[in-house]
Parts: structure tokens; sequence; C-alpha cells
């Protein structure tokens, strides 16, 4: 299509397609042109939208992260190119004015003059501002767009205290804005409780504790009655009840209206509570060439203030306008399972209660934040609401049983108790759920989808994602996901292999015992002996690191180990959601001295290090970055302490009480036996974490029969428990044996944790290995106690050569200098800067209580990749730029060069290829690529994110789960033994 030159008004003239114009370039507007462009539409029409900000579509609910140093292209939902490739045309900040319904036309604020053949309504609602004296002061702000954002981050800079009109979800989402940006921050709440449209007033409140802990303080059943201020801004809020607060800012979040007039004014019908009223098709009532969809609806008098409900009516448009049947809009299900200020909030149904007759079972842990509220009818048969505080782990199983009317399990409060029953644990599986049944929520994909995926070939979880997009959003529904695919497989005849992956025709318990029976030492032995070839990649890399350190117990770090260790391994530190470390230094038992616990927060406090106990009796640092690690290591080891393993799947902690050295109640010294414990197991590399736990008596303060081993003191010795765990799905540990003396406690222990760590799963507790083990504790009691194998023997043997050859890995690290130059976050950077400048991805923190955190923000998924701003590079920095000799890459790993004010990721591969991407990954907003693990995936060579997973092409940057999302890929070349770097991306 093209301009025709002709005077205001003109217009605009397309040859051979009919128009499609679309008011509005919101979330829910970009999605109806991604599903246009999907069912084909680009081609039969001409797209045309205006949008009336001067930005490309965002997602408004990640407001929050733009005070936490995220840009405005950060938070674009639109593809690099999208427009282009389809041909769209999209009119930025660009009001339509004037719509003729009778000669189907539009008129822009700019004047351009264009017919439709069909118009849609994507205008989306207007923030409701009351009518309260002095809301039109300066300083006061309403929490909607880009727009407002910007002009309250200029106008706090010389604010201390905000005040938010509002306790429902925007309002607490414009608090931790004001937060962030280091204000106070008050909420003003007409109701007794947050959330009260959502939650009933227990869970108002368990959100409030949570609120109130991040700094907020909140204030209930105030009304205001003016905003005082002059020209200058505002001074002070009066509320009804005669009471006062001084502010510097006024923030309001108390609702939305549908933006209708537009609609009104060319002739539509409204609702009688405002929007545009649809039909079920979303066709307005009173023009069958005019829809609308999203918050500026009215359907059945009813509008809708969340994205899900708008992207339905936008999948009806699409597929109307597309010729396809149609699915109705009707009643939609406004569950929605979210983050609120960084705590867990699930929402189903009714929520609250209304319907007569209804039961109500609520499980209640306030020390914890934990609130669960699960609604029923009167029969106890049917489930019609639930709420879910602190934890939402059971909300896709509710939500899965309500909405395909699936039975419910009796008791129906086994639902939200920390356990199900196994009489339970088959509802809403995946073999029970209906077609129908939504298994990713994010992107709307049935379980009818997946099963045709596997039908048409998709046997792989990467192919799953790729061919439906499921699993590519939050991420929540791996799992489900996987015993779908698994499910459809066994019913196809298709074999469900337990292949390690593509690299390994084997188990993990097969591979154990290959490598014992072999004596292979590396990885490449290990491929090259008994695998299919390749690079290896993120699964098996770390499997047959743990087998080897179990094995033979090498150092983690050792040529040619390193390339095999994930990044918690690698760095021998936690990786936390910045890229940034937590430090968690062994302290046995729990016990500490005062000179040493001086001197930990004398290195917190060194290193501006958040500091916190732990749940396991331990002291925890957060935010050290890669190159600090080093310097924090010779500070604890100089001060005596070790690793203390927090990093990986080996021994965590032995919890204790203070039993008989203190307690009244306590028969064993359990301090003392924990510490021995402890000091044997440290460094012992396992399927998964381990936890102990000893308690001096019966009372169990140590709380020892929800851990993998748990040992309780008694008269005559003790009782040991075993594979119980905590978490998600709680587990009560099992009773193998009672009155055990020292030594024999210690080879009963000795044995259990060496068989679970030859034949395990990967990534098994010791709570699922037990319970998948064959014969149950009878089988266990057979093998550990009566030698039925014949290997306890061996079993002990393997354990002693774990215990005689530990090494504590921080203080090895920290000798060899060859290891210690790899602690660095830029390879290229001297030692004073290895910080980031702001323009590279600086690290963004606020204070509060006296401590460094990072904000609270929930990213989208996936992040847009920031685009280099090449125009802007001098012509100097275009040239070859120097990253390190070869020599100090370990092959198979990154390292990250900071070049041009760019974080670029260097992969060196075994036979010397170098490749080079932006260190951006885009799934998880942080700087980590050069940190993932390398290798290869149906002969495509790969990185894996360490952070989510997420793989991409070291060749071309496009993400193998999701190929629309794609990194920069730069020119790096080898020179005269030196690596080098173009800070230009050739590929993007």
């Amino acid at each position: 299509f093209f301009f025709r030159p002709c005077p205001l008004p003109f217009v605009v003239w397309m040859a051979d397609k009919h128009n499609i114009v679309v008011v509005g370039h919101g979330m829910v507007g970009h999605h109806l042109l991604e599903l246009l462009v999907a069912r084909g539409c680009a081609s039969n029409y001409n797209i045309i939208v205006f949008g009336d900000e001067p930005h490309k579509a965002y997602n408004r609910m990640q407001l929050s992260s733009y005070f936490a140093g995220k840009t405005v292209d950060d938070l674009s939902l639109v593809p690099d190119g999208f427009y282009e490739t389809w041909g769209l045309q999209v009119h930025l900040n660009e009001k339509i004015v004037q719509i003729d319904r009778c000669e189907q036309r539009v008129i822009s604020s700019e004047g351009k003059n264009i017919t439709y053949d069909k118009l849609v309504f994507a205008t989306g609602s207007a923030p409701l501002v009351p009518s309260i004296t002095g809301s039109h002061l300066p300083g006061c702000f309403v929490y909607r767009k880009i727009e407002d954002l910007q002009q309250m981050s200029a106008y706090a800079e010389k604010c201390k205290r905000a005040v938010v009109l509002g306790g429902g979800l925007l309002g607490l989402e414009a608090a931790q804005a004001m937060i962030n940006m280091g204000l106070e921050c008050h909420v003003i709440q007409r109701s007794g409780s947050l959330m009260n449209r959502e939650l009933n007033a227990t869970a108002g409140k368990m959100l409030q504790q949570h609120v109130e802990g991040l700094g907020i303080r909140c204030h209930f059943f105030k009304v205001t009655k003016r905003v005082v201020g002059d020209e200058r801004g505002v001074q002070k809020l009066e509320f009804e009840d005669g009471t006062e607060l001084e502010i510097d800012m006024v923030i309001f979040s108390t609702g939305i209206l549908p933006r209708d007039q537009l609609a009104k004014d060319c002739g539509l019908e409204v609702g009688p509570r405002g929007g545009i009223a649809v039909t079920d098709e979303c066709v307005t009532t009173l023009d069958a060439n005019v829809y609308a969809i999203g918050e500026c609806v009215s359907h059945r008098g009813r509008t809708y203030g969340l994205v899900g409900p708008g992207n339905a009516m936008a999948r009806v448009v699409a597929d109307h306008i597309a010729g396809r049947e149609v699915t109705p809009f009707g009643n939609v299900d406004c569950s929605t399972k979210l983050k609120i200020v960084g705590f867990d909030v699930g929402i189903i149904g009714d929520s609250l209660g209304k319907t007569p007759g209804c039961r109500t079972m609520v499980y209640s842990k306030e020390t914890e934040g934990i609130y669960k509220c699960l609604l029923t009818e009167a029969s106890g048969e049917k489930i019609i609401g639930c709420i879910l505080v602190g934890e939402a782990n059971q909300y896709n199983n509710i939500l899965s049983i309500m909405l395909n009317d699936l039975p419910v399990p009796q008791p129906p409060e086994s639902l939200i108790l920390p356990t199900f029953d196994s009489a339970n644990a088959a509802v809403g599986s995946v073999e029970t759920l209906p077609g129908v049944a939504t298994v990713c929520s994010c992107h709307n994909v049935k379980k009818d989808d997946i099963c045709q995926a596997v039908q048409d070939g998709c046997h792989s979880m990467d192919e799953i994602k790729s061919c439906t997009k499921a699993g590519t959003g939050c991420g929540g529904c791996i799992s489900l996901l996987t015993d779908l695919m698994n499910y459809e497989k066994g019913r196809l005849g298709i074999s469900v292999k337990n292949h390690l992956c593509e690299h390994f025709p084997f188990s993990r318990r097969e591979l154990h015992d290959i490598i014992r029976a072999k004596g292979y030492r590396d990885f490449d032995e290990v491929i090259k002996g008994s695998g299919n070839g390749g690079f290896g990649c993120e699964i098996c890399k770390p499997t047959v690191a743990s087998i080897l350190a179990t094995t033979f117990n090498k150092h983690v770090l050792e040529a040619p180990l390193a390339q095999l260790q994930d990044t918690n391994d690698y760095f021998l530190a936690n990786m936390q959601r910045d890229g940034t470390y937590s430090v968690v230094p062994r302290i046995a038992g729990g016990e500490l001295t005062p000179d040493a616990l001086i001197t930990l927060g004398q290195i917190g406090k060194d290193f501006d290090l958040y500091t916190k106990i732990t749940g396991g009796q331990r002291i925890d640092f957060f935010g050290a970055k890669a190159h600090q690690l080093p310097l924090i290591w010779d500070r604890l080891v100089e001060a005596g302490f070790e690793t203390g393993h927090a990093y990986g799947k080996s021994l965590r902690t032995v919890k204790t009480c203070v039993g008989s050295t203190w307690c009244r109640y306590g028969v064993q010294d359990s301090v003392g036996m924990g510490i021995a414990l402890e000091h044997r197991y440290k460094g012992l590399r396992s399927p998964h974490k381990i936890k102990f736990a000893v308690s001096g008596c019966t009372r169990e303060c140590a709380e020892a029969q929800s851990k993998d081993i748990g040992i309780i003191a008694t008269k005559n010795g003790y009782n040991l428990y075993v594979c119980g765990n905590g978490g998600m799905k709680p587990r009560h540990a099992d009773l193998l044996a009672e009155d055990l003396d020292p030594a024999m406690l210690v080879k009963l222990i000795d044995r259990v944790l060496m068989f679970y760590c030859r034949t395990a799963d990967r990534l098994q507790r010791t709570s699922k290995w037990f319970e998948a083990l064959d014969g149950g504790m009878d089988y266990l009691k057979s093998v550990v106690i009566d030698d039925k194998l014949g290997i306890c023997e061996d079993l002990e043997e393997q354990m002693q050569l774990v215990v005689d050859t530990y090494q504590d890995e921080w203080a090895t690290a920290c000798k060899d200098p060859a290891v210690r130059a790899r602690f660095k976050t830029f390879v290229n950077m001297p030692h004073d800067k290895q910080d980031p400048p702001a323009e590279a991805g600086a690290l963004v923190y606020q204070y509060e209580r006296k401590q460094k955190r990072l904000p609270v923000t929930e990213p989208a998924n996936p992040l847009p990749v920031p685009q280099p701003a090449l125009e802007q590079l001098p012509v100097n920095e275009r040239e070859w730029a120097t990253v390190c000799p070869l020599e100090a890459m370990v092959p198979n790993c990154g390292v990250c060069a900071l070049v041009g004010g760019q974080q670029i990721a260097v992969f060196r591969l075994p036979d010397d290829r170098l490749f080079a991407l932006s260190n951006f990954d885009p799934f998880s907003q942080a700087y980590v690529l050069s940190r993932g693990l390398v290798g290869d995936k149906d002969g495509v060579l790969k990185v894996s994110s360490p952070l989510y997973k997420q793989s991409f092409g070291l060749e071309d940057g496009v993400c193998l789960g999701d190929p629309s999302v794609r990194v920069p890929v730069y020119p790096v070349q080898l020179k005269d033994g030196v690596v080098q770097v173009m800070p230009l991306p050739e590929k993007w």
C-alpha cells in the first residue's frame, strides 16, 4: 500500500485488499494482531493500527519494573521487525478522533482519513480519579501508562513520602514502585483489608503482613476528604474522620472506567455501567462490521479488568474475521495466579463465597504467611472457589478440577493440606483431565493441543514448546506437560524412554553403574565409550559430574571436570535472579562461637551483602558478584570457615536442637551428634540435595522427621528416619531402625545414602526415590540391614572414600592461581573495573530494614532483548577488541567481556572454535549467558542459560525452545593466540 498525496484531510488508499482498522495498541490489541497474523489475515487484509501512546505495545502488568531500572524497550511486547515482516501499518502517538459508521471511515488526530471493512475497538480503560478537592494539584498522579511513570519518576526526585489511594492489585504495584524509588509509602484503603474484592479478610490480613514487611504502611477504613497543597505541590491528605497525613506525592489507584466515549460518539450502544456493548461474538450490538475487545467492552452487562478475558475476546474476533468456526465468548473464568509485590496469590472462581449454602475449608500457617481457603457447594462434590495466599502450588490442580467438573477428592480439604493421600493423587492427573482442560494458561493451550502435537510427531519437550508455545511463558506447567507428553506417547504405543538425554541411551542409574564398572574418569571418556557422541548438554554434563564426584571425589574445578559444572558448582556459590551469588559458610550443627559470629557480621558489612539466617541454622550472604567470591572466601577460610555446599546437589545442613547439653528434656547430645554427622558427610555429591536433622528427644524440636536423614535421640540410643522432606510436597520420613548406637547409626546412614546415590534418577529427592522403590521399606531394610544384595561393605567403603578425600572447595580454589583467575565478571577488565556501567547492565538495588535487596519485579517472559545502539558506537570501537588469551578460557565454557558498553559472552569449544553472543538472557532478565553450559541439541551448538535453562544457538542466537526469541551474535576471531570480538552484531 502507499499514501496518495492530497490535501488534508487525506485518504490512505490501499489497493486490492480490504482494511481492518484496530483502534488501540495495548496488550489485548497487540494480541489481536498476533492472532490475525497467525490466521493468515495479513495476506487478505491491510491491517492498520492506531495507538494513542508514543510506544509500541508493552506489558502493563510489569510497570513496576520500570522503577527497578527497566526501559520502555524492555517492557515491549513487539518482536523486532514484527510490523515490517507482516506488512502492518502502525500509527503511534495518534488517536482516532472521529468515526463515520455510515461511510465506514475513521479520522485520526493527524488528519488521516481511512475507510474500513472491519473496525475493532481495543481502547482499554482509563483510571478512575475520585472527585475530591485537590486531585488536580501538582504531585497527583495515576498509575496506568509509561508516561505516568516517567512523570512520577521525575517528580519523585524532590519527594520523601508518597501515598497510594487504593489497596487493590494495581495500588499495591504502585506502592512497590514507590518503595523501589526509595520513598516512604502509605496505602490508603476504604475497606478493612487489602484486595477486598478478591480476598476475604483473613487472606487480606496475611497479604498485609507481607506488604508491611516490605516497608509499606497500610491504613484502613480511611475516606479521603481532600488533597491539600498549592502550585508547588501536594502537602497533606485530610480524611473524613478528621485525621491528616503529610505527604509529597499522591497516586490514585481507585479503579478503572472503560474508554467508550468514541463509541458513544458514533452511536454505538454502551452497557449500564459503561463499556461498548457486544454480542457473544464480540460484535457490537448495533453494527456487524464493528468489534470491541478488552477492558472497553461490556458483555452481558459485565466489564473485565484482566488481560485473560481480553485475550479470549481477541481470539473470538480473529476467528470471526478469518472465517473460522467461532467459540462464543461466554462467562469467562477470571481465576488468576500472580505475584503481588513478590507474594504468591491464587484466586479461583467464587473466592469470596457468595454462592448460597457453600462450604468453607481453611488451612492457615500464619508464621509462614500461608493461607488457603477452599469453597465447595453444600454437598462438597463441586468446587466453586479458592484462595491461595503465600503458597499457590495447588492452583493448577484445583482450577482444573473446578473448570472441568472433575470428581472432588474426599475429604475436599485434602486439596489444600500440605500433603495428598495416595487415593487422591490421581485427581486432576493427565489421564483424568478432559481434552478441553487448559494445561498452559499463558498461551491458552489445551490438553487436546498437546495430544495432537504428540500425534503429529512432537516427542520431546523442545518440540512440544516450539509447536504449541506451551511451557514458554512462566514455565509453571512444564511438569504437567512432561507427564501429558509421556502419557500420550504411551497411549500411542510409542516407547517412553528413561534415557538421560539424546547423548546417552541410559538412565542415570545405568550410567552410574557403567562409570563405576569401566572406571571412566572424565566426560570425554564417558561419551566416547558409552554415549552417542556430541558435546553433551545441560542435562548430562552435571549428571556425569555428580557421578564422578560420588565415585572419585576429585575437586569439581579440576580440568577437565570444570566444563561439566553448572554455574552454581562452577562458581561454588548459588546464583540469584540478578546474576549475583549467595555465599553460605558451613556452620556444623548450627553451633557458632560469638567471635565467629562477629567475623561473619564484619564480612557481610565489608562487602555490603544482604545477610539472613537460613532455615537450616546457617548464615547466608546475598549479592556477591563473581569477582568478589575469592575475596570473600579468603576471609572466611582465614576465620576457620568452610564451604557450606549450598550451591551443590550434596549435603546441605544438619539441623539440631541443643539436646542434653542444655535442655531439661534432652536425653542425648544432639548437637555433638549433628556436628559429627555433618563433618562426615560434608561434600558428598548426590542426585539431589540432602538435609539432616538431629533431635535430642521425642519432642522433635529439630524437625528430624521432615528430613532426608532424621535422627531422634532415645534413652537407649538413636532412632533413624529416612526419606522425608519439606518443600512443595512434604513427606514424613519413615522409621528404618530404633535404639541404634552411634557406630551402627553411621553404618546405616552410609549404606542408605550410597545406595541412594547409585540408584536414584537425576534430580530425584530421597522421598521420591523411596516412593518409587519396588518393595518400599521392606526392600530397603533387606538391602541396608539384612545385606540381601551383598553390597553393604562396598557401600561403606565407597562412603569412606568420599570422607577420606574431602577437601574444602573454597580453600582449594583460592590456592590455585589458574582457578582463581576464572572468577571475574569481565575477563578483559582490571579488578577495579569489574562492575558494569549503567548502560551495560548495572545492578539496581533498593534498601530496606538497613539492608540492600533486589527490587520486587516479575519480568516479562521473555523480556525483549535490548538492541545495541550501533549508530552511537564510536568508529574506533567498531574495530576488533581484545577479550583474553585463548589459554585463559576453559574449553566448553564461556567468559564475559565488556566491549563498547556491551556485555558480550564468548565461548570456546574443545576444538578451539569460538562463538560470541550477547550476555543478556531475555527470559531471566539478567546478564548471565556467559555462565551457561555449552553443548548441542540435534547437532545444533548451543548454550543453556544458567537461570531458566533456555537454550540459544551459538551460531545464530536463536532460542531453541522459542524461535521467535533471538539474542545478537557478534563476530569473534583468534589472532596470535588472543581472542578478539567486534562489538557490532553480525546477526540480529
